[in-house]
C-alpha cells in the first residue's frame, strides 16, 4: 500500500466521483481507477460500490477512510512540527523589557535558550513602558516584559510572578542589625533612588505617601548598578527588587526586607493578541517561566 494511493483513495471518497476525482488530483480517469483497483486488490475488498454513474462507499471503504484521514492528520502535524524545528535552527526574536527588570530575568534565560538555540538571534531592548507598549502596537517587538496591569484592547498579558521590593544599606550602617525595618526609615535616613518616572519610584513614593511624606533623596539615579555603587559608598540606602539585590550577592550590603509597606509588584509578558507566535517566541517565553520558577525562593 503507497501513500500514494491512500491519497488517491481520499479524493475519490470526497468527490464520489471518479472523473472529477482524476480533474483534482491532476491525474487521467483511468490511471486513478486503476490505481484504485490496486489499492482494492492490496486491502482485499471492494472499497467502492459502483452502481451505474454513482459512486459509494462500502463498509470496508468507510473504515479504511477513517484510518486515510489519521494517516494524513499525522502526517501533516509531523510537517508543521519540522517546520516549527526548522524555524528554530534560524531566525530572531526581540524583546522589550524594564530596565529594573532586565538586570536580573534576563540573563539567565538568555543563556539558557542559547545553549538550546545558538542560531536564533535575540534583541534585548532596555524602554520604559510607553516605549514597549508602542513598539508592540507597531510590530517593533515580539514581546514585552513589564509591570503588571497593562491594560489595552490590542495586547495579551502573562503574569510571570510577583516580587516584593527591600532595603539595600552599606555594611556598618546603624540599620545592619535590623532583621526588617519600616518604610518610616526613609523620612529621616538619607537615600538614593530611582527618579519618579521609574515605576518603583512611583511605588515607593504612594507608600511615603500613604504614611504622610514623600522621600528626599540625596540623589536620583538612573541605573541599578549606580545606586549600589553610591549604597557601598556608604552615601545613603536605596530601595530596589529584592530578587535584584539577592542576585548581586554583595557582601558590602545588607538586604532587609519592608514591614507593612505594600512595596510589591506584578511582572509579566506583554504581546499583541493577533500576532503569530513563532515556536521560538513560545520556546522563550517558557524559558522566562522556566527562570521565574527557579528563583521564587532565591533568584539566583
Amino acid at each position: 500500500m503507497e501513500l500514494r494511493q491512500l491519497e488517491y483513495f481520499r479524493s475519490v471518497c470526497q468527490e464520489l466521483h471518479f472523473t472529477r476525482a482524476a480533474e483534482k488530483i491532476g491525474i487521467s480517469q483511468p490511471s486513478l481507477s486503476q490505481q484504485i483497483r490496486l489499492l482494492e486488490h492490496e486491502i482485499g475488498t471492494p472499497l467502492f460500490d459502483r452502481i451505474g454513474k454513482k459512486t459509494a462507499l462500502t463498509e470496508s471503504g468507510r473504515l479504511l477512510l477513517k484510518y486515510t484521514q489519521n494517516i494524513f492528520h499525522e502526517l501533516e502535524q509531523a510537517q508543521a512540527a519540522i517546520k516549527e524545528l526548522n524555524g528554530l535552527q534560524r531566525g530572531s526574536i526581540s524583546i522589550g523589557t524594564l530596565l529594573t527588570v532586565e538586570n536580573y530575568l534576563i540573563p539567565p534565560t538568555l543563556l539558557n535558550f542559547h545553549r538550546l538555540y545558538p542560531a536564533i538571534k535575540i534583541s534585548v531592548l532596555g524602554l520604559r513602558t510607553g516605549d514597549i507598549r508602542k513598539n508592540l502596537l507597531e510590530n517593533k517587538l515580539d514581546i514585552g516584559i513589564v509591570f503588571l496591569p497593562m491594560e489595552d484592547s490590542e495586547l495579551e498579558t502573562i503574569s510571570l510572578y510577583k516580587e516584593e521590593l527591600a532595603l539595600a544599606v552599606p555594611n556598618g550602617h546603624s540599620l545592619e542589625g535590623e532583621d526588617a525595618v519600616d518604610l518610616e526609615v526613609l523620612r529621616t535616613t538619607p537615600s538614593i533612588l530611582l527618579p519618579e518616572t521609574y515605576f518603583v519610584r512611583q511605588l515607593i513614593n504612594k507608600s511615603c505617601s500613604n504614611l504622610g511624606f514623600l522621600p528626599q533623596p540625596i540623589f536620583e539615579i538612573t541605573t541599578m548598578e549606580s545606586l549600589i555603587n553610591m549604597v557601598v559608598k556608604g552615601v545613603g540606602v536605596t530601595i530596589l527588587p529584592k530578587p535584584y539585590l539577592e542576585c548581586l550577592n554583595n557582601n558590602k550590603i545588607r538586604v532587609i526586607p519592608i514591614l507593612n509597606s505594600n512595596l510589591v509588584r506584578e511582572v509579566g509578558i506583554v504581546y499583541r493578541k493577533d500576532k503569530y507566535m513563532s515556536a521560538a517566541i513560545r520556546i522563550f517565553i517558557d524559558e522566562l517561566k522556566a527562570t521565574t520558577i527557579s528563583f521564587r525562593g532565591s533568584i539566583c
